[in-house]
């Protein structure tokens, strides 16, 4: 079973960078597609990017594409979010989750495990 943690949210202002990282503690997570989705107040939660399990495709959200990146090292079984350029729209909890088997999906209902969140805020 997958135990997922993230970290890495904070304060920053617009123009920023923050990178978040989601470790699975148990470490099995090598054999899973990764996503991270994020919950602003109010709203529903929806995806950002997702990663293959392989590591060698990702997807992205048009709203962060060319200014997040994904990556995962299984070695370290740890998938990190590269967050540059942040605007105050990307204010937000930040959750990664882990889906068994190859393809990444963009709904939450398709994901099986879940991190708690980690707080991202972009100030103006």
């Amino acid at each position: 079973q997958v135990q997922l943690v993230e970290s890495g949210g904070g304060l920053v202002q617009a123009g920023g960078s923050l990178k978040l990282s989601c470790a699975d503690s148990r470490g099995t997570f090598s054999n899973y597609a990764m996503g991270w989705f994020r919950q602003a107040p109010g709203k529903e939660r929806d995806f950002v990017a997702g990663i293959r399990w392989s590591g060698g495709i990702t997807y992205y959200a048009d709203s962060v594409k060319g200014r997040f990146t994904i990556s995962r090292d299984n070695a370290k079984n740890t998938v990190y979010l590269q967050m540059n350029s942040l605007k105050p729209e990307d204010t937000a909890v930040y959750y990664c989750a882990a889906k068994g088997g190859v393809v990444v999906s963009r709904k939450t209902d398709d994901y099986d495990y879940w991190g708690q969140g980690t707080q991202v805020t972009v100030s103006s």
